[in-house]
């Protein structure tokens, strides 16, 4: 399974005093801004990275409570890095990042921004600043003690034609809960949660002795934005959240959604294998949509190298992220058409899906009933052919250690009127009918920017310059629209 699917697959407010950062109280979520404590070094390089703004990143390591209600208990370490600002006469302070997940490193992050072609103008004006979450890659890593088995399964379940299917997964699903629970990091379960990774963004703020820091995050650092401005209102700057979750996060909801996503994104990649006949998969998008479930059911009943039609409706639904990807996406249709196996993708790591697996469970509370998934997956599979069999089926949160230490963050329209969304309107990984839940949950805290066109990720990635340019608008002088804005689509370059 590849890295990106297995990443992407991947109501009760909290007391004022402590969520709002706008208490007088000495409270674990008041810390205020001190002289730069973080010890710059080099960063930790990837034998294969290209990036030329790689090297320009500097690394440090700081400590933060494992769990806040303790302050001066255990501490874990967090991995920060920072691409400086040239222009020191520009710079106007901090820009947070986080590249999404739950599970996915961000210490690289500042250098892909700027190797994709994050403005000079926002770069200069910022210190960008990425961090491995807690849990992630070099931030106190967890683990689950996955199999090599186990993690090529990653956290996709299989396709539940039937309610019978849903009821053979859920032993396989209690077995991965269970490692979890009783790992070498188990300590680290009750603590691995959006709002104690809000608490360390602030943390780290507090460490470059900034009042205020600015945000730019996406897919899931969308709701790991959302929390941070909710907990700390008065300590967030200009806050940039890229293909939205709903305000309820990684909760079983949205992992619903996703079968909505790629009902939402598939009409374009079905009318590009339409436009290039010399695929095999249809001359109209009708047929390429017929092609889709006939080549599932064929792959359901048998295999081509290792994939079946979970990991076909799986491979189909990655490649729906870009518009670069589709030319590959319709080479594999073509090969598992001809029967021709695909090659095999390098495995995600181990520690990836764990720390997928933490979050999302430690999050929010999903149902313990097989009962409610095998409706899940009956009503899904209708609404949502393509992937509702999967969507709707059993997940490991479902048997996770009821041990958390604090209830999800509610997402409300207490604080300033600084909250830039920006959405693509066909995303199959954070659907806009998602995104309007958490635009209406931020009342005029917000204005959303959504762009007519598809994938997962809109700035700087996407092409659609009237998006961009509002956000980069928005990070470097502030200017934000005053309504929300509807960015009509651009032709291909």
């Amino acid at each position: 399974m590849r890295k990106t699917l297995s990443l992407a697959l991947a109501a009760t407010a909290v007391a004022a005093a402590a969520m709002s950062g706008a208490s007088a109280a000495a409270t674990p979520d008041t810390v205020t801004a001190t002289p730069d404590s973080l010890q710059w070094g080099p960063c930790p390089q990837k034998p294969e990275s290209r990036n030329t703004d790689a090297p320009r990143l500097e690394c440090a390591t700081l400590d933060v409570p494992l769990d806040y209600r303790s302050p001066d208990g255990r501490q874990i370490e967090i991995a920060v890095s920072r691409l400086a600002s040239k222009v020191p006469s520009k710079r106007r302070g901090v820009l947070l990042t986080n590249p999404g997940g739950p599970g996915g490193s961000g210490l690289d992050y500042p250098a892909l921004l700027a190797g994709a072609g994050l403005p000079k103008d926002v770069l200069d004006s910022y210190d960008v600043i990425g961090f491995d979450p807690r849990g992630v890659g070099r931030s106190t890593p967890v683990t689950c003690d996955l199999t090599p088995q186990q993690q090529a399964r990653g956290n996709f379940p299989p396709y539940a034609h039937t309610a019978a299917d849903v009821a053979k997964e859920a032993p396989y699903a209690r077995t991965i809960a269970e490692q979890c629970a009783t790992s070498r990091t188990a300590w680290m379960l009750p603590y691995t949660t959006t709002a104690n990774t809000a608490r360390d963004m602030d943390r780290i703020r507090a460490a470059l002795g900034e009042p205020k820091a600015s945000y730019l995050g996406a897919s899931y650092g969308s709701y790991l934005g959302a929390v941070y401005t909710t907990m700390f209102p008065g300590r967030s700057d200009r806050i940039v959240l890229d293909s939205n979750m709903g305000p309820g996060g990684y909760d079983l909801a949205n992992f619903r959604l996703l079968g909505r996503g790629m009902e939402d994104r598939f009409p374009d990649f079905a009318a590009y294998a339409a436009e290039h006949p010399e695929y095999g998969l249809g001359t109209t998008p009708k047929q390429v949509t017929a092609k889709f479930f006939e080549l599932a059911k064929r792959l359901d009943a048998a295999p081509v190298g290792g994939i079946d039609g979970t990991l076909f409706r799986g491979v189909t639904f990655e490649g729906l992220y870009a518009e670069s990807l589709m030319p590959r996406l319709a080479e594999e249709w073509q090969a598992l058409d001809k029967g021709r196996p695909l090659p095999t993708p390098p495995p995600v790591s181990e520690n990836s899906l764990a720390s997928h697996f933490y979050v999302t469970c430690g999050d929010s509370r999903w149902s313990g009933k097989v009962r409610d998934y095998q409706r899940n997956a009956a009503i899904d599979r209708l609404k949502y052919p393509m992937l509702g069999g999967t969507t709707g089926n059993i997940k490991p949160c479902a048997y996770w250690p009821d041990n958390r230490v604090g209830p999800p963050v509610h997402i409300g329209d207490r604080g300033p009127s600084n909250v830039l969304m920006v959405q693509n309107e066909r995303d199959p990984g954070t659907p806009l009918v998602g995104a309007m839940k958490l635009r209406r949950a931020f009342g005029d805290r917000a204005t959303m920017v959504t762009a007519d066109q598809g994938g997962h990720g809109v700035y700087p990635f996407g092409r659609n310059t009237c998006a961009n340019n509002t956000v980069t608008a928005f990070l470097t002088s502030g200017q934000r629209p005053a309504e929300d804005l509807a960015c009509a689509a651009e032709p291909n370059p």
